[in-house]
């Protein structure tokens, strides 16, 4: 916002470093400093000066001499162009801007770059982000959406930071699960189509299979001999298989496009098989895998190799004693295939925190196979999602809340909230502000928690309109292109040359901030960064609304404030979009 202030004021203070023999940084860093409506910028350069002649025996105490460096600079440069003054505070070299001057350049900078504002600069770096991988043949369910939430919005961000970002799905569509549904499908259900919600039917079948096998054990024997079949490629039952796939894989991207989510490439399991089996015999034949068929697995001893005492990669078992494949007979090639076709950067993972030794374990194995790359993959982990009253889900159990019931419920709870708060909406909109509500709400619940926490869903807390929560930040939104509606137009211009009020230097300084946090959210993949930040901004310019007249003020001050209305409710909405959450016009 404002390079070209802060480069020329580089420029000055490494001359004025230079003609007084003192080392010069190849470059200035700058911070900003807020100083609650004195905004400015800061630099520390001064203290890595001070420590080189440290080093070398010169100067003495490094903060003193830092001090007296940007004193020195500070005499020889005076106030640079552009800012209103300067000034050292212990080593560190602070310019201070105008505070309409600073107020008028935030609020032109998101105006004028729109949805824009807060984008970084393209990177030269291209990043996967594997999310969602459901497993065929089983229900979707509120497990499942805060993978596909969380992966949803790690990808906006980076992508929105300047990352060319690749989104990965990879679908789990063989296994024992698979053959136990094609068991109980074929000997209950033959010929039968799924009806209504593709993957609820699936489900079903699902735990009618685990049911009878659990009431009749026999019963395994013919599971045996299915996969048995399966492993041969038996012509008729692959056949089967391609078919009921094709039936999870249509429910899921209903619920995908119901959730706005879309997918660069998808991977399957069954893609992966036989070049991981092939890997595996690689790894035996170099003396990384150790093959103890037919009495025992293949396996790596990972901390053996590595000449570990302290138990800490442990063993990772890559085929089973009958020559079946494991999850990682898969992984492993899996994550070459990534970076050989796809060329990426990096490679990031969504993945249950429960699977966070075992994927320490894939990255360390790909390293001792001489794979360069692996130190560029990265395990975002998620806990769980617990129903009310901490009871942990389970598809082979049957506790879960299907998706299907999520949103029907969330819909349901959302159109009650509308009609009451805006009746006199027309019913198609009333449904369109629902659905935007309903998903918000869903969405937020899963990012406004720390990743790596526990979610207990709460249906009060996630349709909470006072609270931390979607509709409250959606309802600020609505509430700003209310004022700016009755308005009828935005000034074209306006200057900040009134007394700001501290509501509005808040809020300034929240706007200004988002370019920063969308930097720090990619750097750190925390969505929550954005999750916290559209909060804490709604709040501030609920609070501008309710103490700053808008429509009501006169003169240069209204022109202002409509202007800073118009900031806010772009920043809102950029900000709740990278959540894949909507910003309705009305609530």
């Amino acid at each position: 916002m404002f390079d070209r202030e802060l480069a020329k004021a580089s420029q000055a203070i490494i001359r004025a470093l230079t003609e007084q023999g003192l080392p010069t940084p190849q470059r200035i860093d700058w911070s900003p400093t807020p100083f609650h409506g004195q905004w400015g910028f800061g630099t520390a350069a001064f203290f890595q000066i001070a420590a080189q002649e440290a080093r070398r025996g010169k100067g003495g105490c490094v903060p003193e001499r830092a001090a007296e460096i940007a004193q020195a600079v500070l005499q020889a440069i005076g106030t640079p162009e552009g800012f209103s003054r300067a000034s050292v505070e212990r080593g560190y070299l602070n310019l201070y801007l105008e505070p309409g001057l600073y107020a008028k350049r935030v609020v032109n900078t998101i105006l004028a770059q729109g949805e824009d504002f807060g984008r970084g600069h393209p990177k030269d770096e291209r990043v996967m982000v594997e999310y969602s991988q459901p497993n065929t043949h089983k229900a979707f369910h509120v497990g499942h959406l805060r993978n596909v939430i969380l992966g949803g919005a790690m990808a906006n961000i980076l992508e929105f930071a300047g990352c060319d970002t690749v989104r990965a799905n990879y679908i789990g569509d063989i296994g024992l699960h698979v053959i136990k549904w094609l068991w109980c499908y074929r000997k209950y259900h033959p010929g039968e189509q799924p009806q209504g919600d593709k993957t609820r039917w699936m489900q079903e079948i699902y735990t009618e299979a685990e049911r009878r096998l659990e009431e009749n054990p026999e019963n395994e024997q013919e599971v045996r001999a299915l996969f048995a079949a399966w492993e041969a490629r038996d012509p008729e039952l692959v056949q089967l298989w391609e078919r009921t796939r094709q039936w999870s894989m249509e429910g899921f991207q209903e619920i995908y496009d119901l959730l706005g989510e879309h997918f660069d490439v998808i991977f399957y399991e069954s893609e992966v098989e036989e070049p991981g089996k092939r890997l595996v015999e690689d790894l035996i034949a170099r003396g990384i895998a150790i093959d103890e068929r037919p009495d025992g697995p293949v396996l790596i001893k990972i901390d053996e190799l590595l000449g570990l005492e302290k138990e800490t990669y442990r063993t990772l078992v890559v085929l089973r004693s009958d020559g079946t494949s494991l999850y990682s007979t898969k992984d492993l090639p899996l994550a070459i295939r990534k970076f050989e076709e796809w060329k990426v950067d990096r490679s990031i993972y969504v993945i249950d925190v429960r699977q966070s030794l075992y994927l320490k374990q894939i990255f360390k194995v790909l390293e001792l196979m001489g794979f360069e790359q692996a130190r560029n993959c990265v395990h975002l982990s998620y806990e769980i999602v617990n129903l009310p009253g901490n009871v942990t889900m389970s598809s082979r159990e049957g506790t879960v809340v299907l998706f299907d019931d999520l949103i029907r419920e969330a819909f349901a709870r959302a159109g009650r909230i509308v009609e009451l708060k805006n009746p006199s909406l027309p019913d198609d909109q009333k449904q369109i502000v629902a659905r935007a509500v309903a998903l918000g709400a869903l969405k937020y619940a899963m990012l406004a928690v720390d990743n790596n926490k526990v979610v207990t869903f709460d249906w009060d807390r996630a349709l909470d309109f006072e609270g931390q929560a979607a509709p409250y930040i959606q309802y600020a939104h609505v509430r700003a292109n209310s004022i700016l509606r009755r308005a009828g137009s935005i000034p074209q211009d306006a200057t900040f040359e009134h007394p700001l009020e501290a509501s509005e230097i808040q809020l300034l300084e929240l706007l200004a901030r988002f370019p920063q946090e969308v930097q720090r959210a990619a750097a750190e993949y925390k969505p929550l960064q954005i999750a916290n930040y559209v909060y804490n901004l709604a709040r501030a310019f609920t609070d501008f609304y309710q103490h700053c007249p808008v429509l009501q003020a006169e003169g240069a001050a209204g022109a202002a404030r409509l202007r800073l209305t118009a900031a806010a409710r772009q920043t809102l909405a950029s900000g709740l979009r990278l959540l894949g959450i909507e910003a309705p016009e009305v609530m």
